[in-house]
């Protein structure tokens, strides 16, 4: 069976290696990033926009993606909640601040549970895309008490399973060494002129709505690669399977398949597995849709996020 996630993560770290802060300087057709507005309160490795009034979800997104990802999404959700919008500092433009050292994902974490702790949240519910979703999970599993519910879209415990060929199981020192490299690559990038093309010819098979596919572009191409390269390396190397059994919110996990790769019951089969050990957990596939799931079946997803909040 074919793995149904690892060319996503490949594709979004290439396209952030192809581009860098002083190429977007020479690309007129790009917009000037937006200043921070009054309600985004700036930490050392994220910065979170808060919108809505009611019971708080926090929305997370993934590698490279800004806050922008929710666009379709947050609007609804703040009707009748507090909608807690994470941008990860580095993504999307910005000081990387924290992020440019070791531990990028613990540092999300830690500054999640400092946001949950000091505005007194009572166990939000969590929606955390790809990456997002593997750091909704850790928080989770480090901070049982803290969670009310987690959704995962398209996203796993340990996304460096899906490199593994069928019945070989995959250990964090036998990805590293290749992780190590492809966190070099995009790193070196930095400071380098772009290749456009090349550039959507990777997010291309992130979604199946060509309309979205120029604004992945833009995100890559505002995102620091030094930042890209080194959650992209820890993204890979982080297995929270063994952490599982500590989760106590209920999770649903939104996988997406569509009629070519990958195929809904593969798909399925592999996801569940992945989450073996998971006290509560659903599972929801959504499609035909790419790895951007809320962007190819965006009624679908309001639906299903809407149900994952309502239980």
């Amino acid at each position: 069976m074919r793995r149904p996630t690892i060319h996503r993560l490949a594709a979004i770290a290439l396209a952030c290696g192809l581009f860098s802060p002083s190429a977007l300087a020479q690309t007129t057709a790009m917009p000037k990033a937006k200043a921070s507005m009054p309600d985004t309160v700036q930490m050392e490795h994220i910065s979170i926009r808060t919108i809505g009034r009611g019971a708080p979800v926090i929305l997370i997104p993934g590698l490279s993606s800004p806050r922008a990802a929710w666009d379709d999404v947050a609007p609804e959700l703040a009707k009748e909640h507090s909608v807690l919008l994470v941008q990860v500092n580095g993504f999307g433009g910005g000081d990387p601040r924290g992020n440019l050292a070791p531990g990028v994902l613990d540092g999300i974490v830690a500054d999640l549970h400092a946001t949950i702790v000091q505005r007194r949240l009572n166990q939000p519910a969590i929606i955390g895309h790809s990456m997002g979703g593997l750091v909704g999970l850790m928080l989770a599993a480090r901070h049982p008490t803290e969670v009310g519910k987690l959704m995962m879209v398209d996203s796993l415990p340990f996304f460096a399973a899906t490199m593994a060929p069928p019945g070989v199981a995959i250990t964090v020192a036998m990805v590293e060494p290749r992780a190590a490299q492809m966190r070099d690559a995009v790193a070196a990038s930095y400071g380098k002129a772009p290749d456009p093309a090349a550039a959507a010819a990777q997010v291309a098979g992130m979604t199946l709505n060509a309309s979205y596919r120029p604004r992945l572009t833009e995100w890559a191409m505002r995102s620091d690669p030094r930042v890209a390269a080194r959650a992209m390396y820890e993204d890979l190397t982080t297995d929270i399977r063994p952490e599982l059994p500590k989760v106590r919110a209920p999770v649903t996990v939104v996988y997406a398949w569509n009629d070519t790769y990958p195929r809904k019951e593969p798909a399925e089969a592999f996801f569940r597995q992945q989450f073996a050990g998971t006290a509560t957990i659903d599972f929801k596939g959504i499609g035909p849709s790419a790895h951007f799931v809320m962007f190819d079946q965006s009624a679908q997803f309001q639906q299903v996020a809407g149900e994952f909040l309502a239980r």
